[in-house]
């Protein structure tokens, strides 16, 4: 035996990344993740040490495609890449359904139950979303696309939560219409000319 681990390790991330984001961390158990990932609990104590091991490497899969997925938005102008990056994560229902909400917000409001590590990764998480708003942001201002007064730091919270609306609020009732419309209210808050 080599000492490898005799599974794909990716499909097991994604599965207890379902989990995470279904349950959140503190109401996942063991036995929902040994249930969706198909790991025995010694396999998934000896690869992943616990249950904040596997949480961790499944927040940073996330992660990464979340901020993939973000980074991805093409046009011509930096507002224009703004509104493509929110329109992007609106619901579509000929895709192949995804579980609802986002692992990072959910991870932020559940702090107080993550370990130090965990609690450090998904605030990480959400600065760095928030970073590349603000780079847009500041992109916008460079170019002479949004005022040099702005205030970047409230607009990147601003998108940031716009953002989270459209990954959370299907779980309320929200539809990809109504979502589409709440991004035309929020891209009010950076003006199409602000010369003018």
């Amino acid at each position: 035996m080599s000492g490898k681990p005799q599974f794909d390790e990716a499909a097991v991330i994604a599965a207890a990344m379902a989990v995470f984001r279904r349950h959140g961390y503190a109401a996942a158990s063991i036995a929902d993740l040994t249930e969706a990932t198909g790991l025995s609990r010694s396999s998934l104590y000896q690869r992943f040490g616990d249950k904040d091991g596997l949480f961790q490497e499944a927040l940073a899969e996330y992660t990464q495609r979340v901020l993939r997925r973000m980074n991805a938005a093409q046009a011509d102008t930096a507002r224009s890449r703004l509104d493509a990056l929110l329109r992007g994560f609106l619901p579509d229902a000929s895709a192949p359904p995804r579980p609802a909400g986002c692992l990072i917000a959910r991870s932020c409001a559940e702090l107080v139950d993550l370990s130090a590590a965990g609690q450090g990764a998904a605030l990480a998480a959400a600065a760095r979303q928030r970073e590349i708003l603000a780079n847009l942001l500041r992109e916008g201002q460079a170019k002479g696309e949004l005022r040099h007064d702005a205030d970047v730091d409230a607009l990147a919270w601003h998108f940031l939560g716009i953002l989270q609306a459209i990954l959370n609020f299907p779980n309320a009732g929200a539809d990809a219409g109504l979502l589409d419309r709440v991004i035309d209210v929020a891209m009010s808050a950076w003006p199409a000319h602000p010369r003018t």
